[in-house]
């Protein structure tokens, strides 16, 4: 049965733990900090190590409730001095609640059970992304459009670090996810799915709008520092990009990402068919 423990010494073995999770020192834990956030990995049924919650912590009832859920959840909770919670935390104003949980497990296998879109799967393949918080969006965005996977190259960010969970919101949690994935394993996989691979980039002569995205397909982005490497493009079945005024060069990938997505959940409808 889980239990609330004091403690106040800041070379405890779980202090020191969470501390490495916090930094990406312990590649199986992830670190969640604040109560959204908390909320969302016991909402996505990940596995709790322990919880550490700040002396000021629970005075509220919401702060009460997930206390109460985290101990249900079969998870120790940690109280700390408020000082020492300081000491742990990675945003400026914390909330006085972290959680260290399992790492959910990614790979291809998470991709070849997910199926949605009425039939007409859709996934992404992002290309050295190396700003976490970027990641996040994207991966929140995926989730939104009802994205059946992401596909995230090696040299890109971890999307299980603090500022990609801060900024996935729990979607990172439940999107299938495959990581660390090299560009020629992801393209070979993608033709023997049979899938389009659509490439969104500024070299594209044809918009985003014009495709036909009721199709089983794999759209590829890259970073907006450097977008997408010629031998990514040569994979490419269409390139494609999206229309901009006024000389703007470039969006921000989560936007891009989004625009583009979106498109396809317009056309496929819940049905899966093209709509007008």
């Amino acid at each position: 049965m889980a239990e609330i423990f004091k403690i106040s010494s800041r070379t405890n073995q779980h202090i020191l733990r969470a501390r490495r999770a916090r930094d990406g020192r312990e590649p199986d834990d992830i670190f969640f900090e604040g109560v959204r956030l908390s909320e969302e990995a016991l909402r996505s049924n990940v596995t709790g190590i322990f919880a550490i919650a700040a002396d000021s912590f629970g005075s509220i009832d919401r702060h009460r409730q997930l206390l109460k859920k985290i101990l249900d959840n079969g998870t120790d909770i940690l109280q700390v001095p408020d000082k020492l919670f300081n000491s742990l935390a990675d945003t400026a104003n914390s909330q006085g609640i972290v959680l260290v949980a399992e790492r959910p497990r990614t790979g291809l296998h998470g991709l070849l059970r997910s199926g949605k879109n009425g039939g007409v799967r859709q996934f992404i393949y992002l290309d050295r992304i190396g700003d976490p918080s970027n990641l996040g969006a994207v991966l929140r965005t995926a989730e939104a459009a009802g994205t059946d996977g992401v596909i995230i190259s090696k040299g890109s960010a971890d999307p299980f670090s603090p500022r990609a969970l801060r900024a996935a919101m729990g979607s990172s949690l439940r999107v299938p996810i495959w990581e660390k994935a090299g560009p020629a394993e992801c393209f070979e996989w993608a033709k023997k799915k049979s899938l389009c691979v659509i490439a969104a980039d500024v070299s594209g002569t044809k918009s985003y709008a014009e495709l036909d995205w009721a199709r089983p397909s794999l759209a590829v982005f890259g970073s907006e520092g450097h977008g997408l490497d010629k031998e990514v493009l040569k994979q490419a079945d269409e390139i494609v990009t999206i229309p901009m005024l006024n000389g703007v060069e470039s969006l921000n990938l989560a936007v891009a990402v989004g625009i583009v997505l979106f498109e396809g959940l317009r056309q496929r409808g819940s049905s899966g068919r093209v709509t007008d």
